[in-house]
């Protein structure tokens, strides 16, 4: 079995689809496909599907959508399967779990990238750092299980999942910056901006790229907007950090333009430094 949950829900065993059409059999799936191996208890499903208002038939009706899935799951495997549908779709003492590895699901793959491609930016290797953090980022498909409606509990992992791949970009770039790649994502950083309006990592990485490419005064002029938007819409002025480099632009800083060495200077390292 193979599922993808980065994006629109995807689960196929054989090459056939075992995704269900109905609402709450496809919400119980993808919240069992987060956690393969591990039991996920009859209250979190219940929660997830009904929220606080269970009806009274509420484990009979989860039973219901249980069957429902396994034989999907059996028919996709086939009759000459080596294991039957409930050793895949398991029942365990006050829950269920998908047996299958880790490994066949995307966020899993997507996890261990992204460790990956943390270890090696902190050991100022850029090169395998960008590429498992572009590698992760690659598994997306458009928004975390788009096209499943969404209960309290898949919320949550769904926010959970969507910070996360911006704080993989966010890495990913700084990497990039360290390389020396600043022209090349200017397009892609105005883009990224103007999505995210008021995020000041990403603010401060166009900032950056805009200057290291010689164009400091439409770096300036990135900050002033920010700051503008900061104080119009949430009464507050920019992080000090962001003000640290704003700074350090206006001054001209030499330090900004420090690319020697494998641990490049990138804004991470400027937002961590000390005034």
């Amino acid at each position: 079995m193979r599922i993808q949950i980065l994006g629109p829900l995807s689960a196929e065993v054989n090459g056939e689809s075992i995704v269900p059409t109905a609402r709450k059999p496809r919400q119980i799936l993808a919240l069992l496909a987060l956690y393969p191996g591990r039991v996920v208890p009859v209250p979190t499903l219940m929660e997830e599907i009904w929220a606080t208002n269970p009806p009274q038939s509420a484990l009979t009706t989860l039973q219901t959508y249980i069957l429902q899935l396994r034989r999907r799951l059996g028919t996709a495997m086939g009759p000459g399967a080596p294991q039957g549908a409930k050793d895949v779709l398991t029942t365990r003492h006050g829950g269920y779990l998908l047996q299958i590895p880790d490994a066949h699901v995307d966020i899993h793959q997507y996890e261990s990238l992204t460790r990956e491609g943390r270890s090696a930016f902190e050991a100022g290797d850029n090169e395998v750092s960008a590429g498992r953090f572009r590698a992760a980022l690659d598994l997306w498909r458009g928004p975390t299980l788009v096209d499943v409606p969404l209960g309290p509990v898949l919320e949550i992992e769904a926010m959970r999942l969507e910070e996360s791949r911006l704080a993989t970009l966010e890495r990913r770039i700084d990497a990039d910056l360290r390389l020396g790649r600043h022209a090349e994502l200017i397009a892609e950083l105005m883009e990224l901006t103007a999505r995210h309006p008021q995020h000041e990592g990403l603010h401060s990485q166009v900032m950056v790229a805009l200057y290291r490419s010689g164009r400091q005064g439409s770096a300036l002029d990135v900050y002033r907007r920010l700051r503008g938007r900061l104080i119009e819409d949430l009464g507050v002025e920019p992080s000090p950090q962001l003000q640290r480099l704003h700074q350090a632009m206006l001054a001209v800083d030499p330090m900004l333009d420090v690319l020697a060495g494998p641990r490049r200077s990138s804004t991470f390292d400027l937002f961590a430094a000390s005034a």
